[in-house]
């Protein structure tokens, strides 16, 4: 695999031509929803992997950015057409930061996006878990119902769930806890700052539920520029599996719920 190199120094002066003249170019856009490079439970070293494959017949002009991380770094760089340019551990291979979790927000210059893919994995030791594959979003639509399923906290497996929001103003999601469809077992109301991402524990979200498995986790949002996401973490080995979140309300009886939820 061909490296592609790209000069940091030059990130704002190429941003200015490429990215930030006064009439916006058109570009198209990937969102990897979480990459990190981070501490997790037990002392684990969370990293995520990102390759970017140019399918396209001529040379790409794509951005990168980590859009909640501290500064926002941007990095800009070119990919001849075929090729493809990986980053282990991306934020600190490609940004230079230290530590940092963050969706990865990857434009394209241009109406047709380049391929991207990521997966996470946790080193302890000697020790490194199986990769997980993280789906990507191309573009950004909006839906104000997402489904989380198959989720699960106990002594075997641990849950996180990931609220982003990449616009200008607050976000407000409700949360409900579910088990068998239409039916809340407990509900929580979070606010999510503009431009942030929130990262917390099943445990945090819902304090009243001590322990199980199987549950979905309905999100309900009015704010656009915003999406979920899931991961189930095996305790013993720090195997993850990434949930996608399910669009829309799965069966009609969940409206109501909702609605008293808000309530």
């Amino acid at each position: 695999m061909k490296s592609v190199p790209y000069l940091a120094g030059f990130v704002m002066g190429l941003a200015g031509a490429a990215f930030a003249a006064e009439t916006q170019p058109q570009t198209a856009r990937v969102i990897v929803p979480v990459v990190g490079s981070v501490t997790g439970v037990g002392g684990a070293r969370w990293k995520t992997d990102v390759v970017l494959r140019n399918d396209l017949r001529t040379e790409a002009t794509v951005s990168l950015s980590l859009p909640t991380a501290p500064d926002q770094p941007v990095i800009i760089t070119s990919i001849p057409p075929g090729e493809s340019l990986r980053f282990a551990d991306v934020v600190n291979e490609a940004f230079g930061v230290e530590s940092a979790i963050s969706p990865l927000v990857v434009e394209t210059l241009g109406n047709r996006s380049i391929t991207v893919a990521a997966t996470t994995y946790a080193i302890l030791g000697t020790n490194i878990s199986a990769p997980q594959p993280i789906a990507v979003q191309y573009g950004m639509p909006f839906t104000p119902f997402r489904f989380l399923t198959n989720l699960s906290f106990s002594d075997e497996f641990r849950t996180n769930i990931g609220l982003a929001n990449l616009g200008d103003a607050p976000a407000e999601f409700v949360l409900a806890l579910q088990r068998v469809a239409g039916r809340n077992l407990a509900v929580s109301r979070v606010s999510v700052p503009p431009n942030a991402l929130l990262h917390v524990s099943m445990q945090t979200l819902f304090p009243l539920i001590t322990n199980g498995n199987d549950f979905s986790v309905l999100i309900e949002t009015p704010s656009a520029d915003t999406f979920v996401y899931g991961s189930v973490i095996e305790n013993s080995t720090n195997a993850a599996r990434f949930i996608q979140p399910a669009i829309g309300i799965p069966m009609q009886q969940h409206a109501p719920q909702m609605q008293q939820a808000r309530q």
